[in-house]
């Protein structure tokens, strides 16, 4: 993709997300925080303007931070659009890249799996996010990845809240990409 491409698909993405996803009051986050905003990526993730997006600048980060791996996913259901819209922008691009699901339990019946999709051990894999807060969820995918025999090469979010999550991921050894931080979504573009 071309350097004009992406520059114009980051500035439909973020006012994308400033129009779907992001939403000023008082919120209590998952983190049990409190918050003068929230951001609903989902609402973002889950639109096909999204999708298109959200895949093709998942696609280029990957290649930006030199990440090759074979599959892409997370834990449910943030990540699950995230992942998806990468291993399709992979798929148009003639590019083999699948994706995956984390449960957040085992499944109780047939071959009681925590994880869903296109992954086996030895699996080299990104793990990618709506959105980073402490970094919670993205450790519990990372742990089933390793549990099962998988490769963590990294973290991809689609938004960083900066609120200690890209820290937590870090200091466990894993690095980390946000296609944006939570403060160029507050501002109004230039």
């Amino acid at each position: 993709m071309s350097e004009a491409t992406t520059t114009s698909d980051r500035l439909k993405l973020a006012e994308l997300l400033r129009l779907r996803s992001v939403h000023s009051g008082d919120f209590i986050l998952a983190s049990g925080r409190k918050s003068s905003f929230y951001v609903d990526a989902r609402l973002t993730t889950m639109s096909g303007a999204g999708l298109l997006l959200v895949g093709r600048l998942g696609l280029a980060t990957l290649d930006e931070m030199g990440w090759r791996p074979r599959a892409v996913g997370g834990l449910t259901l943030g990540a699950d659009p995230v992942a998806y819209a990468i291993a399709h922008a992979a798929a148009v691009a003639g590019r083999g890249l699948d994706a995956f699901t984390v449960r957040k339990e085992p499944k109780e019946h047939g071959q009681r799996r925590l994880i869903e999709g296109c992954f086996g051990e030895g699996c080299a894999v990104v793990v990618v996010e709506d959105v980073i807060t402490t970094g919670g969820s993205a450790l519990r995918a990372i742990d089933a990845v390793r549990e099962a025999g998988g490769q963590v090469l990294g973290v991809l979010a689609v938004v960083d809240r900066g609120e200690g999550g890209r820290m937590a991921l870090e200091e466990a050894g894993h690095r980390v990409a946000a296609l944006f931080n939570v403060a160029e979504l507050l501002t109004d573009p230039v």
